[in-house]
């Protein structure tokens, strides 16, 4: 497989990730991701985003501010309903 650029990384970055490339295009990969710092980061940042969002979104609001949160949220939509 010909040099990857790194828009066509990106563009295989799902493949890469789940592991279905050829193992020619994954070489490929593997040797621009090792030679490009922005990749490399962009790479990296991709695979922590799932346990970024388990993180987020195992966090628990204090109650009052939950129930502040849902007040404001209601009246807002009341707000809405009747404009």
């Amino acid at each position: 497989m010909k040099e990857i650029a790194c828009l066509t990384g990106v563009e295989l970055l799902m493949d890469y990730l789940e592991g279905v490339l050829p193992t020619d295009a994954h070489a490929a990969l593997d040797a621009h991701v090792a030679g490009c710092a922005r990749c490399a980061a962009f790479v990296a940042s991709y695979c922590a985003t799932p346990r970024i969002l388990r993180e987020a979104t195992a966090a628990t609001l204090p109650d009052h501010v939950e129930a502040s949160l849902k007040s404001f949220v209601q009246r807002l939509l009341q707000k809405r309903s009747k404009s």
